[in-house]
């Protein structure tokens, strides 16, 4: 029996070879060993995958030995452009990379997303009758306020859940139809059955079924963003002595359920003061030595990258250097503010970062702005305050 002739490869399988080989020879000859960014875009341009590296050269001829069912192998199959960029330190790249992940969203950088899939947030949403959620960190509704991270999402779950009902605010779904008593005359209730068991046993105020008007319940929306902010205990007094009250008459399971509601708001507290703290500690001048001199000074606060420009070497770039601090840290910020959606993830690579190398804290120094009555003095961060994305932050 005559042995098969071997099959030639397709045309499509001969093409890819051959633009992968393209590529190849591109990165070779194009290539230097310093820190950058680079993209690999299909041939509409359509960028797939964002990475980083301190030895972009390197970093890149690593694809071309990739295993087929490897993902680097993956990436280059559906790969028609690679680009890169150098860039002066490491620490730069870093960011430039997750600046491009953000712009482009390429399907294929999916480590990011699991990362911020790891936190939790609590989310107080936007609307007429906002009410408490835990969400992931890749949530992406700028109406809405958000505070965390945390990494114990069912406790967290727990504690929202006490300050709802502790403040009576909805968790229905969102296309719940809302009807505020003071809309009554407009939209007449009629007899309606509420069908709602929160509502039912006081654990909400109703505004779906005219159980309060919109300012009532903005109300207490209000007294939910001042316990998140650190501004007032909520509702843990009025547990505490409703505990206190109900044990004096020996209903103890009662009181019971009030000291687990008390613990679940005291733990949430304590996490949000943790978590201020950690955001204050975040803000400084941070001097990064870059290649062949490129050094350059980042403006952090809280947790972001507020400004950048390159090391001052004169007196008129220290003066610019002063002027572009007085503008990041002299207007007011406070304490308690929830985190900017699109900070998050700035602030958790930021924490990482001098988590994991603890020695570029020294590198850092506070910046005191001309007119303290406007802004306190920074603190210089500290390991122990920052938030820690290795180990549970809550």
């Amino acid at each position: 029996m005559p042995r098969a002739s071997p099959l030639r490869p397709r045309p499509k399988a001969a093409q890819i070879k051959e633009r992968i080989s393209q590529l190849h020879e591109l990165v070779r000859a194009g290539t230097e060993n310093r820190s950058g960014v680079y993209q690999m875009a299909d041939e509409d341009g359509h960028v797939l995958y964002v990475g980083k590296s301190k030895r972009v050269r390197s970093r890149l001829l690593a694809y071309f030995r990739c295993e087929p069912r490897e993902k680097g192998a993956r990436i280059l199959k559906e790969s028609s452009q690679v680009s890169w960029e150098y860039l002066p330190s490491e620490f730069a790249a870093l960011l430039a990379e997750l600046r491009l992940i953000k712009r482009f969203r390429p399907r294929f950088n999916v480590a990011m997303k699991r990362d911020l899939r790891r936190y939790a947030f609590l989310q107080l949403t936007s609307g007429a009758a906002p009410k408490l959620r835990v969400v992931g960190g890749s949530a992406h509704d700028t109406g809405s306020f958000y505070y965390g991270p945390f990494t114990s999402r069912s406790r967290i779950r727990d504690a929202a859940r006490a300050l709802s009902n502790a403040l009576g605010l909805r968790d229905c779904a969102e296309d719940v139809p809302l009807v505020f008593s003071d809309q009554r005359e407009l939209f007449p209730l009629g007899r309606r059955t509420p069908g709602c068991l929160r509502y039912e046993i006081r654990r909400c105020l109703g505004p779906c079924v005219g159980g309060c008007s919109r300012a009532e319940y903005g109300d207490r929306v209000a007294l939910t963003r001042a316990f998140l902010e650190g501004h007032s205990e909520g509702p843990i007094a009025r547990f505490r002595a409703e505990m206190l009250e109900h044990s004096a008459q020996a209903e103890y399971e009662r009181a019971a359920a009030l000291r687990d509601r008390v613990r679940q708001l005291e733990m949430l507290r304590g996490q949000l003061d943790r978590l201020r703290f950690a955001l204050e500690s975040l803000s400084f001048l941070y001097t990064v030595p870059g290649h062949e001199g490129e050094d350059r000074v980042y403006l952090v606060r809280r947790g972001s990258v507020r400004a950048e420009l390159p090391a001052p070497r004169t007196e008129a770039d220290h003066q610019a250097l002063k002027a572009l601090g007085e503008r990041v840290y002299g207007t007011w910020e406070p304490d308690a503010a929830p985190v900017p959606l699109h900070e998050v993830e700035e602030i958790l690579l930021l924490s990482s970062w001098f988590r994991r190398h603890p020695g570029e804290l020294e590198k850092t120094t506070p910046f005191v702005p001309r007119s303290p009555g406007r802004s306190r003095a920074l603190p210089l961060c500290t390991e122990g305050a920052m938030p820690d994305v290795g180990t549970p932050l809550a």
